[in-house]
């Protein structure tokens, strides 16, 4: 489940769960996308917030329309301009209102801030964002010294160990392929 980002020194005290996106209709309704593993759960979850806490929003009805993709009805928003002023909003719930994750199961909102380190140790940044553009989980860690963010798969062989007590992550960059010039076969390399 991604999650907003939490302060490098400590687990966030809350987790996004969702994000609103464009009013749907005339009467309050938006579209809502669902970042939990079960994407129907943020429905019974009970009222969400914004990232600060102070605005809180309540599901009264909850359809689907694909996938993690809903048409959801907030209750006190009963007009368009109200449902659009809410475009992009995202929602939270405070952790203990979660279940505990499960043994190699984490919470992004866990993984966001950590230390990545080599298999020696050395420091290679810290751990940014956690993507998924449909191929699995990606760690997006922004290098120690500055420069292009490095993106790895979230897989054991590239990422085989996840401390939270240590608060770091040990990666394995998988070997770099070099692409071959147009018309060259890797059959034909010398």
């Amino acid at each position: 489940m991604p999650a907003g980002r939490p302060s490098p020194a400590a687990p966030r005290d809350v987790v996004r769960v969702g994000r609103i996106g464009a009013a749907h209709g005339i009467k309050g309704d938006v579209r809502l996308v669902s970042f939990t593993a079960d994407p129907k759960a943020i429905g019974r979850y009970g009222p969400l917030q914004d990232e600060s806490g102070t605005r809180r929003f309540e599901i009264e009805a909850l359809r689907p329309v694909k996938d993690d993709l809903f048409v959801a009805r907030f209750k006190g928003i009963a007009t368009r301009d109200a449902a659009e002023a809410l475009n992009n909003l995202d929602l939270y719930l405070p952790r203990a209102a979660l279940p505990a994750a499960a043994d190699d199961e984490f919470y992004h909102a866990d993984l966001i801030g950590l230390r990545a380190v080599d298999t020696a140790g050395v420091e290679q940044g810290t751990v940014q964002n956690v993507l998924n553009f449909g191929g699995g989980d990606i760690l997006e860690i922004a290098p120690a010294g500055g420069g292009e963010t490095l993106l790895l798969p979230f897989t054991k062989a590239c990422v085989p160990v996840i401390d939270l007590a240590q608060r770091r992550v040990v990666v394995v960059p998988p070997a770099e392929i070099e692409a071959l010039p147009d018309g060259e076969d890797a059959g034909e390399a010398h």
